[in-house]
């Protein structure tokens, strides 16, 4: 159990019960916060058990009674319906914070709360990269781009941006299978007999007929804006992994391995209901056109492209609405930030990133805990 003070006069207890696939939880009281180990995937039930009995002891321990449990915004996560039903039996209130945003906020408690060095800016924006997060829409979100400021000392946000939604075909099926996410992303720009091309090696011809058939039917397809979905596909298309995962990040790790120098690429950017979205339909094309170039630049050209389009979302968002920010403040959270190449970039442009506290999900129930009290009234 690690123990961090903030200095806040908020005077409620509580208890942050972090994400699913992570578990980790944290308590804050007094201006301390305690934040736990990580305990692993929960879905595992003797997993999920032990946690439950960790978080438990601890609070008995210390003598806490939180006032507030804090969960994630997924309505089916084990740690959500457990967050609902201690509030009931706590007579607690039950606050649901947003993924990303929580992401986020672990950097910003990190790198602003616990540190001096660090100047508290009025406004400050966020990026959020990882696999998956439930989003307000209730799309699945996973590369999103904040805007976040202080109105009345209580912080609010807008989301300015995120990558191009791509389909997961068959749903939670595609986390496991990448070939379905590059089916979807390749349907977008080349026929039906070119894309079996790509994916003959993991399904047979009437297997991808099948596939192909449900895509054009929409049939349990879901949209998501996830970062670690698309390093999935490149991984895949690249032939550095396969359409099996041994663990979670297999694909991202084994792209991050194998990657030398970028090509030079530019990001593209369009606007849409008033946010601005980085192209990765538009990154395909370029690893398609360059296949039979070295594989190991395309895989750091793909990981490069989504740094830098990130960081150009905030820049043209800076120069088409608040140009008067001209060196602004970005925190970077999210698993997938913790790739040297896309960490490497955004240290070169002064952007903050947790070191201390996990990026990943592993460190969400702390940056649950710096969201919620940020977003009070002092």
């Amino acid at each position: 159990m690690q123990t961090y003070k903030i200095s806040n006069t908020i005077k409620d207890t509580i208890l942050a019960i972090g994400p699913e696939s992570a578990g980790n939880f944290s308590v804050f009281k007094n201006g301390t916060v305690y934040h736990s180990e990580h305990f692993g995937d929960l879905l595992s039930e003797d997993i999920f058990q032990t946690f439950q009995k960790n978080m438990l002891d601890f609070l008995k321990k210390k003598n806490i009674t939180p006032n507030i449990i804090l969960s994630d915004l997924h309505p089916q996560y084990k740690t959500t319906i457990l967050a609902e039903n201690l509030a009931k039996k706590m007579n607690s209130k039950h606050v649901k914070i947003q993924h990303h945003l929580a992401h986020i906020s672990t950097s910003y408690g990190e790198n602003i709360l616990l540190k001096s060095k660090n100047t508290k800016k009025d406004i400050f924006y966020g990026i959020a990269m990882d696999g998956t997060g439930y989003g307000h829409d209730e799309k699945i979100w996973g590369g999103e781009v904040f805007k976040l400021y202080f109105k009345n000392n209580v912080l609010t946000h807008e989301r300015i941006g995120h990558l191009e939604n791509q389909i997961l075909l068959g749903g939670e099926l595609a986390i496991r299978e990448p070939a379905r996410i590059l089916i979807g992303i390749l349907n977008n720009f080349l026929k039906k007999e070119e894309i079996f091309e790509y994916i003959k090696k993991y399904y047979n011809q009437n297997q991808f007929n099948l596939l192909y058939s449900q895509l054009q039917q929409d049939f349990n397809c879901l949209e998501t804006s996830s970062t670690g979905r698309i390093l999935d596909a490149t991984s895949l298309l690249l032939g550095f992994s396969s359409n099996t995962r041994k663990y979670k990040h297999e694909p991202i790790d084994m792209l991050e391995k194998n990657s030398t120098t970028p090509l030079l690429i530019l990001p593209q950017l369009h606007t849409h209901d008033s946010q601005i979205i980085l192209d990765t339909t538009y990154l395909f094309k370029f690893l398609i056109n360059n296949i039979n170039k070295d594989k190991k630049r395309l895989a750091a050209t793909a990981q490069i492209y989504l740094a830098h389009g990130f960081y150009e979302i905030i820049t043209q968002y800076i120069k088409q609405i608040d140009n008067s920010n001209s060196h602004p403040q970005i925190f970077i959270g999210g698993g997938v930030s913790n790739t040297k190449i896309i960490s490497d970039y955004f240290e070169s442009k002064n952007s903050l990133l947790n070191k201390k506290i996990p990026r990943g999900d592993a460190g969400l129930s702390f940056g649950q805990i710096i969201y919620f009290l940020l977003t009070q009234q002092k």
